[in-house]
């Protein structure tokens, strides 16, 4: 089965007065829907934009595995083990929260910071936080999130590119950028889709985009 959701229908968030926008593709804190909580091991999806000088200041996180993908600009990140990094497109960082640990997010250049993070639920809550950053992952490298029991597949296509979809119980697809068909479906930017039982899938690019394909069990 193919659910697909648009980017349109994403719950809007943020603060635009502080330079924040997010759109949620799941319920979100008062943005509550009890038929859209998760899907598999995927939490949260968030679509984020951040003005210079705008962000997150300290909070809390546990028992999430949290997975940034930056979209364009840079992203300043500190948490409370002391890592202190930079994030660009192309890398991928991942903060596993643990029992409980506290992180900044910021935009502290000149440009807008857009990003995409997403939260997984941990197979075994709690333990030790723990940190992460791939710079500059190839495209169709898997990045394997073994806490959550997810792989993360990334996909750049060429106009008329093709790449098939991971036989898995569930994929979680994102569109990043570009027009993309899927099972008579046409996904655009922000666009998602929720598939579930294995079967050969492919997506088409009708123009040369970008993908987040989530492998969950």
């Amino acid at each position: 089965m193919i659910d697909v959701r648009r980017g349109a229908d994403r719950y809007p968030g943020g603060d635009a007065e502080a330079g924040i926008g997010t759109r949620h593709a799941f319920s979100f804190g008062s943005f509550y829907d009890p038929d859209n909580l998760r899907f598999g091991a995927v939490l949260a999806c968030n679509e984020e934009s951040l003005a210079p000088g705008a962000g997150f200041e300290e909070h809390p996180h546990s028992h999430t595995e949290i997975v940034t993908w930056v979209t364009e600009g840079v992203l300043t990140h500190r948490d409370s083990t002391g890592h202190a990094t930079e994030v660009r497109a192309g890398d991928v960082q991942r903060l596993g929260s643990g029992a409980g640990v506290r992180h900044v997010e910021r935009n502290d250049g000149e440009a807008p910071l857009r990003f995409v993070q997403m939260w997984l639920a941990p197979v075994e809550p709690g333990g030790d936080p723990s940190y992460e950053i791939v710079r500059g992952i190839a495209d169709s490298t898997p990045y394997a999130v073994p806490a959550a029991g997810a792989v993360l597949h990334v996909r750049r296509l060429a106009a008329g590119g093709r790449t098939a979809v991971p036989a898995a119980p569930r994929v979680y697809v994102h569109v990043v950028r570009g027009e993309h068909a899927l099972g008579g479906a046409v996904l655009g930017p922000g666009d998602s889709a929720r598939i579930t039982g294995p079967a050969e899938l492919e997506l088409a690019a009708r123009t040369p985009g970008e993908l987040l394909m989530w492998e969950l069990a």
